[in-house]
Protein backbone atom coordinates (compact mmCIF):
# COMPACT_ATOMS: atom_id res chain seq x y z
CA UNK A 1 0.00 0.00 0.00
CA UNK A 2 1.46 3.32 -1.09
CA UNK A 3 0.72 6.00 1.46
CA UNK A 4 0.16 9.69 0.82
CA UNK A 5 -1.58 12.59 2.49
CA UNK A 6 -4.59 11.64 0.35
CA UNK A 7 -4.75 8.07 1.68
CA UNK A 8 -8.08 7.16 3.22
CA UNK A 9 -9.64 4.15 4.90
CA UNK A 10 -13.31 3.17 4.58
CA UNK A 11 -15.76 3.38 7.46
CA UNK A 12 -18.13 0.44 6.98
CA UNK A 13 -17.55 0.74 3.25
CA UNK A 14 -19.58 3.93 2.80
CA UNK A 15 -17.50 6.88 4.02
CA UNK A 16 -13.75 7.35 3.57
CA UNK A 17 -11.70 9.02 6.30
CA UNK A 18 -8.19 10.40 5.65
CA UNK A 19 -5.59 8.48 7.63
CA UNK A 20 -3.94 11.68 8.82
CA UNK A 21 -5.78 14.64 10.27
CA UNK A 22 -5.31 17.75 12.38
CA UNK A 23 -6.54 17.66 15.97
CA UNK A 24 -7.52 21.00 17.50
CA UNK A 25 -7.80 20.08 21.18
CA UNK A 26 -6.76 23.13 23.27
CA UNK A 27 -6.49 25.34 20.17
CA UNK A 28 -8.08 28.64 21.14
CA UNK A 29 -11.16 29.67 19.22
CA UNK A 30 -10.58 32.55 16.87
CA UNK A 31 -7.30 33.36 15.15
CA UNK A 32 -5.31 30.49 16.69
CA UNK A 33 -7.49 27.62 15.54
CA UNK A 34 -8.32 29.35 12.25
CA UNK A 35 -4.65 29.89 11.40
CA UNK A 36 -3.78 26.28 12.29
CA UNK A 37 -6.51 24.94 10.01
CA UNK A 38 -5.59 27.34 7.22
CA UNK A 39 -2.00 26.10 7.40
CA UNK A 40 -3.06 22.46 7.43
CA UNK A 41 -5.45 22.80 4.51
CA UNK A 42 -2.85 24.67 2.47
CA UNK A 43 -0.45 21.76 3.06
CA UNK A 44 -3.01 19.24 1.83
CA UNK A 45 -4.67 18.04 5.03
CA UNK A 46 -8.32 17.23 4.47
CA UNK A 47 -9.32 15.98 7.93
CA UNK A 48 -10.09 18.17 10.96
CA UNK A 49 -11.06 16.79 14.38
CA UNK A 50 -12.84 18.98 16.94
CA UNK A 51 -15.42 18.56 19.73
CA UNK A 52 -18.01 20.63 21.51
CA UNK A 53 -15.94 20.65 24.69
CA UNK A 54 -12.94 22.12 22.83
CA UNK A 55 -14.95 25.35 22.50
CA UNK A 56 -13.60 26.05 19.02
CA UNK A 57 -16.24 24.67 16.65
CA UNK A 58 -17.06 28.24 15.53
CA UNK A 59 -13.46 28.81 14.48
CA UNK A 60 -13.25 25.45 12.75
CA UNK A 61 -16.32 26.31 10.72
CA UNK A 62 -14.99 29.73 9.78
CA UNK A 63 -11.64 28.28 8.71
CA UNK A 64 -13.23 25.61 6.55
CA UNK A 65 -15.54 28.16 4.93
CA UNK A 66 -12.68 30.62 4.33
CA UNK A 67 -10.45 27.99 2.73
CA UNK A 68 -12.26 28.07 -0.59
CA UNK A 69 -12.11 24.27 -0.64
CA UNK A 70 -15.39 22.53 -1.33
CA UNK A 71 -16.96 21.33 1.91
CA UNK A 72 -17.30 17.81 0.49
CA UNK A 73 -13.51 17.54 0.25
CA UNK A 74 -12.87 18.19 3.97
CA UNK A 75 -13.60 15.50 6.54
CA UNK A 76 -14.88 17.10 9.76
CA UNK A 77 -15.39 15.31 13.07
CA UNK A 78 -17.03 16.60 16.22
CA UNK A 79 -18.31 14.94 19.39
CA UNK A 80 -21.17 14.91 21.87
CA UNK A 81 -19.98 15.76 25.39
CA UNK A 82 -20.76 13.71 28.49
CA UNK A 83 -23.25 16.18 29.93
CA UNK A 84 -25.27 16.12 26.70
CA UNK A 85 -25.70 12.35 26.51
CA UNK A 86 -29.18 10.84 26.40
CA UNK A 87 -31.62 10.66 23.49
CA UNK A 88 -33.14 14.12 23.25
CA UNK A 89 -30.07 15.94 24.56
CA UNK A 90 -27.77 14.25 22.04
CA UNK A 91 -30.04 15.32 19.19
CA UNK A 92 -30.03 18.86 20.56
CA UNK A 93 -26.24 18.81 20.96
CA UNK A 94 -25.79 17.74 17.34
CA UNK A 95 -27.91 20.64 16.12
CA UNK A 96 -25.97 23.07 18.32
CA UNK A 97 -22.64 21.81 16.96
CA UNK A 98 -23.83 22.16 13.38
CA UNK A 99 -24.95 25.71 14.09
CA UNK A 100 -21.57 26.63 15.57
CA UNK A 101 -19.76 24.98 12.67
CA UNK A 102 -22.03 26.65 10.14
CA UNK A 103 -22.49 23.29 8.42
CA UNK A 104 -25.41 21.12 7.36
CA UNK A 105 -23.60 17.92 8.34
CA UNK A 106 -20.41 16.53 9.79
CA UNK A 107 -18.58 13.58 8.35
CA UNK A 108 -18.20 11.85 11.70
CA UNK A 109 -19.98 12.33 15.02
CA UNK A 110 -18.56 10.61 18.09
CA UNK A 111 -19.70 9.87 21.63
CA UNK A 112 -16.81 11.51 23.47
CA UNK A 113 -16.59 9.23 26.54
CA UNK A 114 -18.50 6.18 27.72
CA UNK A 115 -21.35 6.96 30.13
CA UNK A 116 -22.85 3.51 30.72
CA UNK A 117 -26.09 4.84 32.18
CA UNK A 118 -26.80 6.67 28.90
CA UNK A 119 -25.30 4.25 26.37
CA UNK A 120 -28.53 2.89 24.93
CA UNK A 121 -30.36 6.22 24.58
CA UNK A 122 -27.31 8.10 23.33
CA UNK A 123 -26.56 5.55 20.66
CA UNK A 124 -30.21 5.49 19.56
CA UNK A 125 -29.87 9.24 19.00
CA UNK A 126 -26.60 8.75 17.15
CA UNK A 127 -28.29 6.31 14.78
CA UNK A 128 -31.07 8.84 14.20
CA UNK A 129 -28.48 11.56 13.48
CA UNK A 130 -26.88 9.38 10.83
CA UNK A 131 -30.23 8.38 9.36
CA UNK A 132 -31.20 12.04 8.88
CA UNK A 133 -27.88 12.86 7.19
CA UNK A 134 -26.57 15.19 9.88
CA UNK A 135 -23.57 12.85 10.25
CA UNK A 136 -22.26 10.67 7.46
CA UNK A 137 -20.78 8.23 9.99
CA UNK A 138 -21.06 7.71 13.74
CA UNK A 139 -18.68 6.25 16.27
CA UNK A 140 -17.34 6.38 19.78
CA UNK A 141 -14.30 7.63 21.62
CA UNK A 142 -12.50 6.14 24.62
CA UNK A 143 -14.59 2.97 24.67
CA UNK A 144 -13.07 -0.19 26.13
CA UNK A 145 -14.26 -3.65 25.11
CA UNK A 146 -16.93 -3.90 27.80
CA UNK A 147 -18.30 -0.49 26.83
CA UNK A 148 -18.54 -1.68 23.23
CA UNK A 149 -20.20 -4.91 24.34
CA UNK A 150 -22.90 -2.91 26.11
CA UNK A 151 -23.42 -0.69 23.06
CA UNK A 152 -23.59 -3.35 20.37
CA UNK A 153 -26.08 -5.40 22.39
CA UNK A 154 -28.76 -2.87 21.43
CA UNK A 155 -27.22 -1.19 18.36
CA UNK A 156 -28.67 -1.33 14.87
CA UNK A 157 -25.61 0.44 13.43
CA UNK A 158 -22.14 -0.55 14.57
CA UNK A 159 -19.71 2.25 15.50
CA UNK A 160 -17.53 3.11 12.52
CA UNK A 161 -14.62 4.30 14.67
CA UNK A 162 -13.27 4.03 18.19
CA UNK A 163 -11.07 7.04 18.84
CA UNK A 164 -8.74 6.15 21.72
CA UNK A 165 -5.47 7.17 23.28
CA UNK A 166 -3.00 5.19 21.21
CA UNK A 167 0.76 5.64 21.10
CA UNK A 168 3.82 3.35 21.18
CA UNK A 169 3.65 3.00 24.98
CA UNK A 170 -0.13 2.36 25.02
CA UNK A 171 -1.23 0.02 22.24
CA UNK A 172 -4.21 -1.80 23.85
CA UNK A 173 -3.80 -4.95 21.71
CA UNK A 174 -6.92 -6.69 22.98
CA UNK A 175 -9.09 -3.65 22.30
CA UNK A 176 -7.54 -3.16 18.85
CA UNK A 177 -8.17 -6.82 17.98
CA UNK A 178 -11.76 -6.54 19.21
CA UNK A 179 -12.35 -3.52 16.97
CA UNK A 180 -10.56 -5.02 13.97
CA UNK A 181 -12.72 -8.15 14.16
CA UNK A 182 -15.86 -6.00 14.04
CA UNK A 183 -14.78 -3.57 11.35
CA UNK A 184 -14.36 -0.67 13.79
CA UNK A 185 -11.50 1.59 12.69
CA UNK A 186 -9.02 2.66 15.38
CA UNK A 187 -8.25 6.37 15.52
CA UNK A 188 -5.42 7.64 17.73
CA UNK A 189 -5.71 10.75 19.84
CA UNK A 190 -2.54 11.90 21.56
CA UNK A 191 -0.49 9.81 19.12
CA UNK A 192 2.69 11.53 20.31
CA UNK A 193 1.91 10.94 24.01
CA UNK A 194 1.39 14.67 24.56
CA UNK A 195 4.96 15.24 23.35
CA UNK A 196 6.54 12.85 25.85
CA UNK A 197 7.33 10.25 23.19
CA UNK A 198 10.03 12.52 21.77
CA UNK A 199 12.54 11.46 24.43
CA UNK A 200 12.23 7.71 23.82
CA UNK A 201 15.80 6.54 23.05
CA UNK A 202 14.79 3.56 20.91
CA UNK A 203 12.56 5.72 18.75
CA UNK A 204 15.35 8.26 18.49
CA UNK A 205 17.62 5.59 17.01
CA UNK A 206 14.98 4.68 14.42
CA UNK A 207 14.43 8.33 13.57
CA UNK A 208 18.15 8.94 13.10
CA UNK A 209 18.39 5.94 10.78
CA UNK A 210 15.85 7.54 8.46
CA UNK A 211 16.93 11.14 8.93
CA UNK A 212 13.55 12.11 10.33
CA UNK A 213 12.08 13.08 13.71
CA UNK A 214 10.62 10.82 16.38
CA UNK A 215 7.10 12.18 15.79
CA UNK A 216 7.46 11.39 12.09
CA UNK A 217 8.51 7.81 12.91
CA UNK A 218 5.57 7.36 15.27
CA UNK A 219 3.02 8.76 12.84
CA UNK A 220 4.44 6.73 9.95
CA UNK A 221 4.19 3.59 12.12
CA UNK A 222 0.52 4.30 12.75
CA UNK A 223 -0.28 4.96 9.11
CA UNK A 224 1.45 1.74 8.06
CA UNK A 225 -0.73 -0.08 10.58
CA UNK A 226 -3.86 1.52 9.10
CA UNK A 227 -4.54 3.53 12.24
CA UNK A 228 -6.01 7.01 11.77
CA UNK A 229 -3.89 9.66 13.55
CA UNK A 230 -4.85 13.21 14.49
CA UNK A 231 -1.76 14.93 15.96
CA UNK A 232 -2.57 18.31 17.48
CA UNK A 233 -0.52 21.42 16.84
CA UNK A 234 -1.02 25.10 16.19
CA UNK A 235 2.62 25.62 15.16
CA UNK A 236 2.99 25.83 11.36
CA UNK A 237 6.36 24.06 11.27
CA UNK A 238 5.03 21.14 13.31
CA UNK A 239 1.84 20.91 11.27
CA UNK A 240 4.07 20.66 8.19
CA UNK A 241 6.46 18.16 9.78
CA UNK A 242 3.60 15.93 10.91
CA UNK A 243 2.45 15.69 7.30
CA UNK A 244 5.92 14.97 5.90
CA UNK A 245 5.67 11.20 6.31
CA UNK A 246 5.84 9.89 2.79
CA UNK A 247 9.51 10.02 1.85
CA UNK A 248 10.47 7.02 3.98
CA UNK A 249 9.04 3.66 4.99
CA UNK A 250 9.55 1.57 8.10
CA UNK A 251 10.70 -2.00 7.54
CA UNK A 252 8.93 -5.02 8.97
CA UNK A 253 11.57 -5.30 11.67
CA UNK A 254 11.23 -1.63 12.56
CA UNK A 255 7.46 -1.94 12.75
CA UNK A 256 7.83 -4.98 15.01
CA UNK A 257 10.28 -3.11 17.23
CA UNK A 258 7.77 -0.30 17.81
CA UNK A 259 4.97 -2.82 18.31
CA UNK A 260 7.08 -4.31 21.12
CA UNK A 261 7.33 -0.97 22.98
CA UNK A 262 3.86 -1.27 24.52
CA UNK A 263 3.94 -0.88 28.32
CA UNK A 264 0.34 0.11 29.05
CA UNK A 265 1.46 3.65 29.94
CA UNK A 266 -1.59 5.88 29.71
CA UNK A 267 -1.21 9.71 29.91
CA UNK A 268 -4.88 10.56 29.49
CA UNK A 269 -7.82 9.61 31.72
CA UNK A 270 -8.80 5.99 32.26
CA UNK A 271 -12.21 5.51 30.58
CA UNK A 272 -13.36 3.39 33.52
CA UNK A 273 -12.56 6.10 36.03
CA UNK A 274 -13.63 9.48 34.66
CA UNK A 275 -15.36 12.10 36.78
CA UNK A 276 -16.43 14.56 34.08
Amino acid sequence: MTLSLDTTVPLHGTVDIPLLGLGVFKAKDGSEVEAAIATALALGYRHIDTAMIYRNEDGVGRAVAASGIDRSEIFVTTKVWNGDQGYDSTLTAMDASLERLGMDYVDLYLVHWPKPEHTRDTWRAMEQIQATGKARAIGVSNYLTHHLDDLVEHATVMPAINQIEFQPHLQSPELVSYCNERGIVIEAWSPLKQGRIIDDPDLSILAAAHGVTVPQVVLRWMLQRGIVAIPKSVTPSRIASNADLYGFELSGDEMAAINAMDRDDRVGPDPDHIDF
